[in-house]
């Protein structure tokens, strides 16, 4: 993701302006890679460096590279002051660096995102970490923060972007014509020199050598077809019906420079929607995070130390219900009798639960002749019940379904709350084979390669305001 100056799109992650280097600038022994292997056999990248007294897991922006990041040496120097005071944890996102390239823009989705984070965090033995996420990378943070609460001692979001586009309702996004000269600019110049003298003001203009530098890690983090496949992706972000769920202890950070920079201006506004933020602007002309940004440094160290374990509040959770329902139950059951009927339920929960158990989802109820599950992520929700519907015909049943994304409390073991009632709401209003779902929903699949159509605004019996629905297409 790239942020705008004027009409000027930025380069960086959390790199600063590059520098040349050569083993005896920069003597510090680089960081061993390693590589998971995630559910969908991609490989992910990943290095560890540092041994402090908490783990930090590094959610970068638009480029990625972990081995590269140490020939940059103002970015080598922003990751061990990281690593001074944490067990520091960085990884490329599937489809940059070292990590592999999917086939196709479904198996880089943010959801896919939040699962790599999880996997790499389980490779490197880290049961709990602070998070920071850095502008895009902070969607796929703040998505693990509200759905893994246990496993967050706290989120730091540095300039982050919630979602992609200008609206009304967000001044801070891009616009069309911004999107379609960035994509000139990649499919035309990607990788050289002069791609990176359009870019940005934060690189000297006079200095080939910079230049060099940036058109080099540049076709290290990606080619130009992977640049443009991930730019796609990221243009359907936006994560801002989640921020008001977020309840892990959290820090927004952006620097002095983004006041009038797209999209670190909306810094201040995302901490607003966050409960628990709190909004902390940094001195400096840089966008980006250096070694010597004091301050930041100074305000990490007060955020780590002032999380307390008791503060964490693991009963609730960012959650995707999913209601399945067979419709017209009743008069089936009385066209094919007691017995008949019965076994063709029995064969319904068990095509259900084999389905659940392949997209990870966990069967709180059976009320009715229906299904009551949650799932870590929506588009697996979404997908869960693409499959039911399906499995359901070859019984000869039609079901309907209903799929929320939203905080689900746990009350005497078993999932509640407004989050519940809202998905058994939608389920309700579906039609015979049709799959419901809210626009929390349909704005968290990003890059999932699902579609929608839209179903229009409704009244959910017992839920304040109306609520904007959407059906998915096959």
């Amino acid at each position: 993701m790239l942020v705008h100056v004027g009409s000027c799109p930025r380069l960086s992650p959390l790199a600063p302006p590059p520098a040349t280097c050569d083993d005896a600038v920069m003597p510090r022994r680089r960081p061993d890679t390693r590589y998971i292997k995630t559910e969908d056999d991609v490989h992910i990248g990943y290095q560890v460096v540092g041994d402090g007294p908490y783990d930090l897991v590094v959610s970068d922006g638009w480029l990625s590279n972990v081995d590269a990041n140490w020939d940059l040496p103002p970015l080598a120097d922003f990751l061990a002051k990281l690593a001074e005071r944490a067990r520091v944890i960085v990884f490329d996102r599937r489809g940059f660096g070292v990590s592999d390239r999917p086939s196709s823009l479904e198996s880089m989705s943010i959801e896919k995102g939040m699962d790599d984070m999880r996997a790499v965090m389980d490779a490197a033995g880290s049961e709990r970490a602070a998070v920071f996420g850095f502008e895009d990378g902070c969607a796929v943070s703040l998505l693990f923060a509200g759905s893994y609460p246990a496993r967050t001692l706290g989120l730091i979001l540095g300039a982050p972007v919630v979602s992609y586009w200008r609206t009304e309702d967000f001044p801070w996004g891009w616009t069309r014509a911004d999107a379609e000269e960035w994509d000139r600019r990649i499919a035309e110049q990607w990788g050289t020199v002069d791609f990176w003298r359009w870019n940005t003001s934060y690189i000297d203009q006079a200095d080939e050598e910079q230049l060099a530098a940036w058109a080099r890690y540049s076709r290290l983090c990606a080619s130009p077809q992977a640049a443009l496949a991930i730019e796609q992706v990221e243009r359907q972000i936006d994560v801002r019906s989640v921020l008001g769920q977020i309840l892990t202890p959290t820090l927004v950070v952006a620097k002095e420079v983004d006041r009038d920079m797209k999209p670190g201006s909306a810094a201040p506004w995302v901490a607003e929607q966050i409960p628990s933020a709190r909004f902390v602007e940094i001195p400096g002309p840089e966008h980006v995070f250096l070694a010597d940004d004091a301050r930041f440094f100074e305000e990490l160290d007060r955020f780590v130390a002032g999380i307390r374990e008791e503060q964490a509040v693991l009963d609730r959770v960012l959650a995707t219900v999913l209601f399945t329902d067979i419709v017209d139950s009743t008069q089936r059951a009385v066209e094919l009798g007691d017995r008949a009927w019965r076994e063709l339920v029995q064969r319904h929960h068990a095509a259900v639960r084999s389905i659940l158990a392949r997209y990870r989802g966990t069967e709180v109820d059976t009320a009715g002749d229906g299904f009551f599950a949650t799932f870590d992520g929506p588009a697996r929700a979404v997908r869960a019940a693409q499959q039911i519907l399906g499995a359901m015909r070859t019984l000869g049943l039609e079901v309907r379904a209903g799929v929320h994304t939203g905080e689900v409390e746990t009350i005497d073991g078993k999932a509640a709350g407004v989050g519940v009632v809202i998905g058994a709401r939608i389920g309700a209003l579906a039609r015979p084979s049709e799959i419901l779902v809210s626009r929390t929903v349909r704005d968290l699949v990003a890059g999932s390669g699902l579609t929608f159509e839209d179903a229009g605004e409704h009244e959910l019996k017992g839920v304040p305001d109306r609520w904007h629905l959407y059906r998915v297409r096959e």
